[in-house]
């Protein structure tokens, strides 16, 4: 995306990375399809702004600078305000646009004088377009925004169906198992889906920030005191652990693409041998239950603690990369999951099993709706907390449930 700030290489900067002495570089450029800048943060001004973010994000976003003359390009620092930045923007936003945009705003105070600098307002392209501004639909038209005309109407339109099938797309991706074809039926898997809105998927990433992923991803692992094979697939790279006897046993893996759109796929830890043969004796000893010879059994607590502990590398990842999750619209799948049984030899889980019957995913293999974490219902959203509730949700653990015998079940599995 477009920045009008850059480093000494030439490489556009984040909002987050912009000193103030960046704002020099603004003598160099002029108002245009994706720089609005604005001497003031007047009464007057307040009231544009929902129409010039609305403007950026039904085009491909852009950045509003205010403190800053739009003529001499002259630095006219404002008073710092009161409230976050962050919050005033997204007030103003929130009452006289719908749907909410997705923006990023910044303070950045002036060194010499801290209680005043220049607001800096990142707008990120759209995702689900026409966003409305008071009634009116709109664009960008050169340095200014302007009333969209019918045609552009249509491709807005276009655009938000276009993003929402390729959110739907991504969510059928796949990561080869070698050893799934040795395994009697499916194997059990459970993936989480992270789609990175606001970034153009047919845009291809440099090798530079295809590097500092991989840098960010490979730092997640060593914080979580886990080695990770790397290996390159046709727009992605695949991050597994361990190295060796995977086409033995199936291990994690984490799909990372250039976007840092994010795919999380989750063996199940099966229950063979010998543990499989106690399992099977003390469900049908105890629960007066008896598992068919083929049936497939997982243990319970190891599985859990298995999809936390890799859903927190991609928690150590976001924050490594500094990515807000508000960036991302997320879905988990059950895959070769149906009719699989949970185990636990907890003796909480046994009793409740002699009393209720064991827990077993009772759903064929399904994919979740997609959740957008922009909505502000999911402001303290974390991968491992997401993923770890709704695998064991949906596999029958009764999570939410008003029964207390049924909480302490719950407390007693997600100890982990």
């Amino acid at each position: 995306m477009f920045s009008p700030f850059t480093d000494e290489q030439g490489t556009p900067k984040a909002l987050s990375d912009v000193t103030y002495a960046d704002l020099d570089q603004l003598r160099e450029l002029e108002e245009g399809f994706a720089l609005e800048l604005k001497q003031t943060f007047s009464p007057s001004v307040r009231r544009k702004i929902p129409k010039i973010v609305a403007s950026f994000a039904n085009s491909r976003g852009g950045w509003l600078v205010i403190g800053v003359s739009d003529a001499e390009k002259d630095l006219c620092p404002v008073p710092r305000p009161t409230a976050d930045v962050s919050q005033t923007i997204g007030e103003l936003c929130r009452r006289h646009v719908s749907p909410a945009p997705r923006f990023d705003a910044r303070f950045l105070p002036d060194p010499t004088c801290p209680d005043q600098g220049v607001i800096l307002v990142q707008v990120l392209e759209g995702d689900f377009p026409p966003y409305v501004a008071d009634g009116v639909v709109e664009i960008r038209e050169g340095s200014t925004s302007g009333p969209a005309a019918g045609t552009a109407l249509v491709d807005l339109y276009d655009k938000a169906t276009r993003r929402r099938l390729e959110v739907r797309m991504f969510c059928k991706r796949t990561v080869y198992y070698p050893m799934a074809d040795a395994v009697p039926g499916d194997l059990p898997l459970f993936n989480l889906y992270l789609f990175r809105m606001g970034r153009s998927r047919e845009d291809v990433a440099s090798r530079e920030r295809t590097n500092a992923n991989a840098a960010a991803m490979r730092e997640a692992f060593e914080q979580q005191g886990l080695a990770c094979r790397v290996q390159h697939a046709h727009d992605s790279l695949v991050f597994r652990t361990p190295a060796r006897d995977e086409a033995v046993v199936p291990h994690s893996a984490i799909e990372l693409f250039g976007d840092e759109s994010m795919k999380l796929s989750v063996p199940a830890v099966l229950l063979d041998g010998k543990r499989r043969a106690d399992a099977q004796a003390q469900l049908a000893a105890r629960a007066l239950f008896s598992p068919a010879a083929d049936a497939t059994l997982i243990d319970a607590p190891a599985t859990m603690r298995r999809v936390t502990r890799m859903a927190s590398l991609l928690d150590r990842y976001v924050r490594i990369r500094r990515i807000p999750w508000s960036q991302y619209a997320v879905a988990y799948e059950l895959e070769g999951m149906a009719g699989v049984t949970l185990w636990s030899d907890d003796e909480c889980y046994l009793a409740y099993a002699e009393r209720h019957g064991v827990l077993y995913c009772a759903t064929t293999d399904c994919l979740s709706r997609v959740r957008y974490l922009d909505d502000g219902a999911h402001d303290t959203f974390r991968a491992r907390q997401f993923a770890g509730s709704h695998f064991f949700e949906a596999c029958g653990l009764p999570l939410g449930s008003p029964d207390p015998e049924d909480n302490e079940l719950v407390d007693a599995l997600l100890r982990t």
